[in-house]
């Protein structure tokens, strides 16, 4: 992510490090946005090495037809879909996956993209705009209870049902399509707000999660990116938010750690489940240096663990 229109990879040398990448490895960039860490693994790999990359983004996927490699395979799947695209690309397994999750700066910095209340645009906020249903369409339907959940979830706002009860409400005079409209009738339903932040921030996050489903594809990919891997390969996931980090840290935990089973059962040391994966080292956040440079890095969590 970014400061401004331009896309500045965070984390950039820590995560493909962190990959421990081989000559001859085969891995995959699961978020490619503007390609930032697919071109530094590309440059790591030998002549036999293979890269597949993913994305849901029509233009993420435009910006890498740029990237003219013959050991490179752009994917139009969202990361969620991790094994079916590994299947469309041929492949069995892999020595790495990385992950950098959320939503990135071209997307926000594109006013008509309507993931930013600094616009005044069509309220979409697809990632991919091929498909699926916008955030306006989905307010225009959605009950009380509905917008209220989605905002205290996922916005972690406390006035989420004075802010659902507004949409409601005003929905009713006139459709709610433009970003403009919903960050008025956000701002009129929260009465304070943390100092320097809009009181449409966290309701807009809220927005744009649910209709992307971001949460639930973190949640169904981390399986399937540990049965893609080859024993030793590196799993990295970046992460900018509270609620994905977490899922990220319960996940690399939990398998991680030996089932548990009831004691004196009569089983030998290699008889009793063992951990699938190795956590390597602990988690990386950005340096002041990179923070300074690109202050949409300051959230920015990396997590690393190992197929054992």
């Amino acid at each position: 992510m970014s400061s401004g229109g331009a896309h500045v990879t965070v984390l950039l040398d820590e995560a493909v490090d962190s990959l421990a990448i081989k000559q001859d490895g085969v891995y995959v960039d699961a978020t490619f946005g503007r390609g930032g860490h697919s071109r530094r693994i590309l440059s790591a790999l030998g002549d036999s090495g293979r890269l597949v990359a993913l994305d849901r983004d029509p233009q993420a996927i435009a910006a890498g037809a740029a990237v003219a490699d013959r050991r490179f395979q752009l994917v139009h799947r969202a990361f969620g879909e991790l094994a079916e695209a590994a299947a469309e690309a041929g492949v069995a397994s892999v020595d790495g996956i990385l992950f950098d999750v959320g939503v990135s700066s071209p997307q926000i910095d594109d006013g008509e993209r309507g993931f930013s209340f600094r616009y005044d645009a069509p309220l979409d906020m697809r990632m991919d705009t091929t498909q699926g249903e916008t955030a306006a369409e989905w307010l225009a339907r959605a009950e009380l209870r509905e917008i209220t959940e989605v905002i205290k979830n996922y916005g972690e706002e406390r006035f989420a049902f004075q802010i659902a009860k507004k949409v409601v409400a005003a929905r009713v005079e006139q459709p709610i399509v433009t970003t403009a409209q919903f960050a008025a009738l956000v701002r009129e339903a929260v009465r304070t707000r943390e100092p320097g932040q809009d009181p449409a921030t966290r309701s807009f996050q809220a927005l744009r999660i649910h209709i992307n489903q971001e949460l639930r594809q973190l949640e169904v990919v981390l399986p399937q990116a540990l049965e893609l891997l080859k024993p030793g390969g590196r799993l990295v996931v970046i992460s900018f938010h509270s609620l994905e980090d977490r899922i990220v840290k319960n996940f690399m935990r939990a398998q991680s750690t030996a089932d548990s089973l009831p004691k004196g059962l009569p089983l030998r040391a290699d008889q009793l489940p063992q951990p699938k994966l190795r956590l390597i080292g602990k988690a990386i956040k950005p340096g002041a240096a990179e923070v300074a440079a690109n202050p949409r890095a300051r959230s920015a969590v990396m997590r690393v663990a190992e197929k054992v």
